[in-house]
């Protein structure tokens, strides 16, 4: 049985009651980065095996994983901050349970761009999550594609690429496109940054940038 368990994007609150009892059970945990799983599994107190599983080293630990779980171990997969699969590893190993019929169960919870999304003040009826653009190979096809896209569009980004990014979206949808920029969110210094691309950028280029940031940008339409 392979559990993939949403944490919390900040406030370590932010983690459902049935997400702490598949913890509690489980025989082993999978953390993208063990040193922030424990983090939240210490302030449960929560004592469980934990080992590594990353985008590192997820096509080396996959069969020796899937050849434990098929001997009957219940593991839980936790990624850093939010739902495993998310614009995080888990997909090779959920796969492959399900090719040699693996139980696999994904528990609702948190994950950073639906709140972005909702308290953007953008149409939310109909989306497109676009997670991290390509930072080279792609990128400039990619950006030209969604140009022409009507839906609310969603991005995933880090803050020394932020700047950077928000002045190509403004010359491929133009100044005047409305979005938002989402920091921190769950956590004392959340931040929500509103208006069209030309100020938002604006605003950035005046200040530094840090923590998990999220782009919603108001689609062509």
């Amino acid at each position: 049985m392979l559990y993939l368990v949403p944490s919390p994007i900040g406030n370590l609150q932010d983690i459902t009651f049935r997400a702490l009892e598949v913890l509690k059970k489980a025989d082993l945990i999978l953390a993208e980065d063990t040193r922030n799983s424990l983090k939240l599994l210490n302030h449960y107190k929560i004592i469980k095996p934990l080992t590594p599983y990353h985008q590192h080293n997820e096509h080396k630990v996959l069969r020796h994983l899937v050849d434990q779980l098929l001997q009957g171990r219940v593991m839980a997969l936790l990624t850093d901050a939010g739902t495993p699969g998310i614009s995080d590893p888990a997909f090779l190993l959920i796969r492959e349970c399900i090719l040699v019929n693996i139980r696999v169960e994904c528990l609702p919870g948190a994950t950073a761009f639906v709140p972005a999304l909702v308290n953007s003040g953008l149409p939310m009826n109909r989306f497109c999550f676009e997670g991290f653009l390509p930072i080279k190979k792609g990128r400039q096809s990619l950006l030209k594609k969604l140009s022409t896209e009507e839906r609310t569009m969603v991005f995933y980004e880090s803050p020394l690429r932020l700047v950077k990014t928000l002045e190509e979206f403004s010359g491929y949808f133009g100044l005047s496109r409305k979005c938002t920029v989402s920091r921190e969110l769950s956590k004392i210094f959340e931040e929500n940054i509103r208006g069209t691309l030309e100020e938002v950028t604006a605003h950035f280029r005046e200040k530094g940038v840090k923590g998990e940031i999220v782009l919603v940008i108001e689609g062509n339409g």
